[in-house]
């Protein structure tokens, strides 16, 4: 049985991209074309989008790679993203095309591996992916 539809990126290609927080993580993708704000976006007690009408709504987050194009709304969010991480709910990885400071400070503050400047066109939801935050790669 053929599984490279579900490896995600065309196999041994590399995504690189810029480091933001370290670690690594393989895990299925969730993507969205729409920016997550994790405060008041996500249930910090079970990792599902909650903000209305976004196109994850009702969807974990919870031990995916969450990918998405950039981060919006209060400070709060980061530390929204480190109570997901107490909690057992937090992403495996982020995945962005331009991470801003308050998902950078959260991944750094709940240690989730997070790399920006990825074409997000080439990770398809449910595709497995390795982040490897500490090289800055994406696979």
């Amino acid at each position: 049985m053929d599984h490279s539809s579900s490896l995600g990126i065309t196999a041994g290609k590399k995504l690189d991209g810029r480091r933001i927080s370290p670690g690594r993580a393989a895990c299925p993708a969730l993507v969205t074309r729409m920016n997550i704000s994790f405060f008041g976006g996500v249930d910090p007690e079970t990792g599902i989008v909650v903000e209305k009408g976004h196109e994850l709504e009702g969807q974990s987050i919870s031990g995916k790679a969450l990918v998405f194009p950039s981060g919006k709304g209060s400070t709060v969010g980061s530390y929204t993203l480190y109570r997901l991480k107490i909690n057992g709910k937090a992403p495996a990885a982020i995945i962005n095309a331009e991470c801003e400071p308050i998902t950078a400070v959260g991944c750094i503050i709940a240690e989730v591996p997070c790399v920006d400047h990825i074409p997000l066109a080439e990770i398809r939801n449910e595709m497995i992916v390795v982040v490897d935050g500490d090289q800055g790669i994406v696979q």
